[in-house]
C-alpha cells in the first residue's frame, strides 16, 4: 500500500486549499444532498451522511451549508435533482480506477469523465471492469515518529482493526466500515492524531509504478479528483512516498 496514505494525505491538503476557494464546498454539498435524499437527514441512520458531513468539517464548511444542503435532499427546500453515477476504467500499466460522481447531467458527465481517461493514459472501461477489485473499509493513517509499533498495534486491534501495515512513512490501519468509528475515535481519546481518517475502498492487488507510468497515474487521479462531479476517485496503484514528494516538489 506504499504511496496510499502519502496520497491521500497530499489530497487533503490540496481540497483545504481549495476549500478557501470555496471550490470543495460545492460537491460536498451535492453529496449531502444526495446521501439525504436516498438515506434521510437523521444522522444516526444514515452512515454515508455521517461520514460526509465529517470530511466536509475537517475543511470547515459552514454549518448553514450542511444544514442547508440535507434540507434540499429531504425536500425541506427545492434543490437541484442530483444522482449517483460509477466509472470504471484504467490508468497507465493496466492500473484499475473507480471513479464515484453526483451529477445533475449524467450524458456531460460521461462525455467529460472518458475524455479526462483519454487525455491521461487511460482507458474508460465497462460496468464491472474493476469494481470487484476494491471493498469499501475504514482507513487510518498515523505518522511512524508518533508511536511505537507494537503500541499502536495492540491498541487499533483491540478497538476492532481488522489489520495494520507499515508504510514509508505511516502506519496503515484498516477497519470494516462498522469499526471505522470506534478505532478513530479510541485513537483521538488516546491523543493519537491521524494523517488521515476515513471510510474508503481498499485494492484487494496493487501494480507497482515508477518513473514516467507512476506520474502519468498521478495527473490521471489529480484531474479526476478536480472534475466538479467527481466525489471520490480509487485506484490500486503502488507508488512510492519518494516519487509522490518529488511530484509535489517539482510542481
Amino acid at each position: 500500500m506504499s504511496g496510499h496514505s502519502k496520497w491521500a494525505t497530499t489530497k487533503r491538503h490540496k481540497m483545504a486549499v481549495d476549500a478557501k476557494r470555496g471550490r470543495i464546498f460545492t460537491k460536498y454539498i451535492k453529496e449531502i444532498t444526495i446521501a439525504s435524499r436516498v438515506g434521510g437527514g437523521n444522522l444516526d441512520g444514515n452512515s454515508r451522511l455521517r461520514a460526509i458531513i465529517a470530511k466536509a468539517k475537517q475543511v470547515n464548511m459552514p454549518a448553514d451549508n450542511i444544514k442547508n444542503a440535507i434540507k434540499r435532499g429531504t425536500g425541506e427546500l427545492p434543490g437541484v435533482n442530483y444522482e449517483d453515477a460509477i466509472y470504471e476504467g484504467y490508468g497507465p500499466s493496466g492500473v484499475a480506477v473507480l471513479v464515484e460522481t453526483t451529477t445533475d447531467n449524467k450524458n456531460r458527465t460521461t462525455s467529460e469523465i472518458r475524455t479526462l481517461f483519454t487525455r491521461n493514459g487511460g482507458t474508460l472501461g465497462s460496468a464491472g471492469s474493476v469494481s470487484w477489485i476494491f471493498s469499501r473499509k475504514g482507513f487510518i493513517a498515523v505518522d511512524r515518529t508518533k508511536i511505537k509499533e507494537d503500541e499502536l498495534l495492540g491498541l487499533v486491534l483491540d478497538a476492532g482493526a481488522e489489520d495494520m501495515t507499515a508504510s514509508d512513512s505511516t502506519f496503515d490501519i484498516t477497519t470494516n466500515t462498522e469499526d471505522f468509528e470506534k478505532v478513530r475515535d479510541v485513537l483521538a481519546k488516546k491523543g493519537i492524531e491521524s494523517s488521515v481518517a476515513e471510510v474508503t475502498k481498499i485494492p484487494s492487488t496493487y501494480v507497482k509504478l515508477e518513473g514516467g507510468d507512476a506520474v502519468k497515474m498521478l495527473d490521471l487521479m489529480e484531474v479526476l479528483e478536480d472534475h466538479d462531479d467527481v466525489q471520490n476517485v480509487y485506484a490500486n496503484f503502488d507508488i512510492s512516498d519518494k516519487i509522490i514528494e518529488e511530484r509535489e516538489k517539482n510542481r
